[in-house]
């Protein structure tokens, strides 16, 4: 082999009848090699597509009349003898067929085209020594042919992924403004994400951390939240809202699936929040199904982990619709731990109708030390303790952190 140019001097006889006994039974090589991928690649039989089986017969004519070409021109096979590959890589994606199993199949073929030269030497023993020049014809177009069809595949998996991707943040974007899908094709994409809106689903909301940054990392934040592959997960500005379906078991499958999600996560060194709602039926109300969640998810405070609706306190609750709920709950707990005179002073405050004087006198200080001590309660907690709604939520926090306080 020269230059690319084919070596057959002296064989070139021999090679020719190989070729011409290959393009008269191509229709023929390409039908056993597609019962034979039936057979070897069950991927294939699986699916049920009537069209599936012509076009995998047609993609082995094409790639078999690429090879006889290479070997009627005396040339290696090029990358532009496969211009198809774009289009068939499109329709396995589609299907659900596996790169392995894509080119589990391409190598199939061409060995069926191998065996059915040596069918052809078998009629024609002079063409023995042709025949194994031909099959460094055979290894180079399972080469560069399998080549082709990779890297078509892996754009065509890219661009289904996009596409899917942009799909999915529309269809939440809807959802979440309590819009449900109208169109056929949205319908069908929830559908096959296992979301229905006569069943029961759960939402999710986790922080998108820092150091998250790459497509890859997102990626893997975004499957590892996926339960058992069904539902929808999005990377929405600086969080990742996702729609699981609850599933036979109920919604404590889909906690502990996720549970199990984030400790690997955590492992891996990716810090997130995690926050479930409770379980909802009908996709209007999705929108309440995310507000749950991000309630849930902001009671952590900032710490990793996990917190389902069903599994928060009173307290988680009370504080957590508070935009200054860390320091609601710290003041109260550290102020109780060191004797509770800021707590006792704003019970009292309260009992004598927000009346400071009174106060001071029942407390037996000065009405300026109640003051005081109004202001570090308003510093601490963020609170306006003039206001009856603020103090009617530091009481309730109070009462409900005594009484988890063993």
């Amino acid at each position: 082999m020269t230059n690319g140019t084919v070596a057959l001097a002296g064989e070139a006889h021999g090679a020719d009848k190989l070729a011409q006994w290959v393009q008269r039974r191509e229709s023929v090589i390409a039908h056993d090699a597609t019962n034979t991928i039936w057979h070897q690649v069950p991927a294939y039989g699986a699916r049920a597509d009537a069209g599936l089986r012509d076009d995998v017969e047609a993609h082995c004519r094409q790639v078999f009349a690429a090879f006889l070409a290479s070997v009627n021109e005396r040339r290696h096979p090029l990358r532009s003898d496969f211009p198809w590959s774009g289009q068939h890589a499109m329709r396995r994606v589609e299907l659900g067929i596996t790169l392995s199993d894509f080119m589990k199949a391409f190598r199939v073929g061409q060995l069926t085209l191998w065996d059915d030269i040596l069918a052809g030497v078998n009629e024609w023993p002079s063409t023995k020594d042709a025949a194994l020049l031909l099959v460094n014809q055979v290894m180079r177009t399972i080469e560069v042919g399998s080549t082709a069809a990779a890297e078509a595949y892996l754009e065509a998996q890219q661009y289904q992924l996009a596409d899917s991707a942009r799909l999915a943040r529309d269809l939440l974007e809807d959802l979440l403004a309590g819009k449900p899908p109208t169109v056929e094709e949205r319908q069908l994409a929830l559908a096959q994400m296992g979301l229905s809106d006569d069943e029961p689903l759960v939402a999710l909301v986790a922080t998108l951390p820092s150091k998250v940054v790459g497509t890859e990392q997102r990626a893997r934040l975004r499957a590892a939240l996926t339960v058992a592959g069904r539902g929808m997960v999005v990377a929405r500005h600086h969080e990742v809202v996702a729609l699981l379906p609850v599933g036979p078991h109920g919604p404590t499958q889909v906690v502990d699936g996720v549970r199990a999600a984030v400790v690997s996560l955590l492992a891996d060194g990716i810090l997130t929040s995690v926050g479930l709602s409770c379980a909802r039926t009908g996709f209007r109300e999705i929108p309440w199904a995310y507000e749950d969640a991000r309630t849930a998810m902001g009671s952590l405070l900032g710490r990793p982990g996990v917190r389902a609706m069903d599994e928060m306190s009173t307290l988680d609750l009370l504080i957590s619709s508070q935009k200054n709920a860390r320091l609601v709950r710290s003041f109260v707990e550290e102020d109780l731990a060191t004797g509770g005179i800021l707590v006792e002073t704003l019970s009292t405050y309260v009992s004598h109708d927000l009346n400071a004087k009174l106060t001071a006198m029942h407390l037996h200080v000065h009405a300026n030390t109640v003051y005081y001590r109004l202001d570090r309660i308003a510093e601490r907690t963020g609170c306006d303790v003039r206001r009856v709604e603020d103090l009617i939520d530091l009481l309730l926090a109070v009462r409900l952190v005594r009484a988890e306080t063993p």
